[in-house]
């Protein structure tokens, strides 16, 4: 019977730099001794890890692949943990030391500024390291979007209410941290600036070196920056 053995701890996905060390787990409980086995999976290719028969899993990231356990007992009872991801990044963010990252979520990579015709699809894209692998959070004009939970936002038919300023908050058990702010532009002609424009710069910090996180800026910078284009102004809004 499949309840014969429960996996009592999953392994847990994970988004690294190539190179970084760390161990996948995997634990579970049975009527008599247990035995593991760990497979791996890239594209569309899965295998057996030859020696990979403990319960943890010492990996050193060289590519983005599947990894899952499986967990027998002396009786031909079997299961396996849930499918895990290991998202590996060539490219390491600057100032990001290996050795001394704790798995908090470092952005590598910011949304870029869009200009779309109405009706046509709307991208932008977000990718963070962390451990575990962080979780997404799209927000329009400060707003969160429910239904943009992923490293991709996207929009298949943009409309011109879909114009405004993006960003992303990406999460886990160690903390957040926002990507850039940028401004999507739906069915609108660029404009060169005139000589005689005003502009106003708006930065909103959130995060302290030596004080607890605020989130009121985010909101902030962004009510301030429609307030001041009704006035005509050029509005250049950063955060953090």
């Amino acid at each position: 019977f499949s309840t014969a053995i429960t996996i009592t701890e999953q392994p847990v996905s994970v988004s690294v730099p190539a190179g970084y060390s760390f161990t996948l787990r995997c634990r579970a409980q049975g009527r008599s001794p247990l035995q593991y086995q760990w497979f791996c999976q890239h594209q569309s290719d899965c295998r057996l890890i030859p020696g990979a028969t403990n319960q943890d899993l010492p990996i050193i990231a060289e590519q983005t692949q599947l990894y899952t356990c499986r967990v027998n007992d002396l009786h031909r009872n079997a299961v396996f943990s849930d499918w895990v991801k290991v998202e590996v990044h060539q490219c390491v963010a600057r100032g990001l030391p290996p050795r001394l990252w704790q798995g908090e979520p470092v952005i590598v990579l910011n949304p870029q500024e869009q200009r779309v015709e109405v009706g046509q699809p709307l991208q932008l894209q977000c990718a963070a390291m962390g451990v575990p692998a962080p979780s997404y959070q799209w927000y329009h004009n400060g707003n969160p979007l429910e239904q943009q939970k992923r490293k991709k936002l996207r929009i298949t038919h943009s409309r011109v209410s879909d114009s405004g300023t993006y960003l992303c908050c990406a999460s886990n058990s160690h903390g957040e941290h926002w990507s850039s702010a940028v401004d999507v532009h739906i069915g609108e002609q660029s404009q060169p600036l005139s000589l005689c424009c005003k502009i106003a710069l708006l930065v909103g910090n959130n995060r302290y070196q030596h004080h607890p996180n605020l989130m009121a800026p985010v909101r902030d910078v962004f009510e301030l920056r429609h307030l001041l284009e009704h006035l005509g102004f050029q509005v250049v809004s950063l955060l953090d």
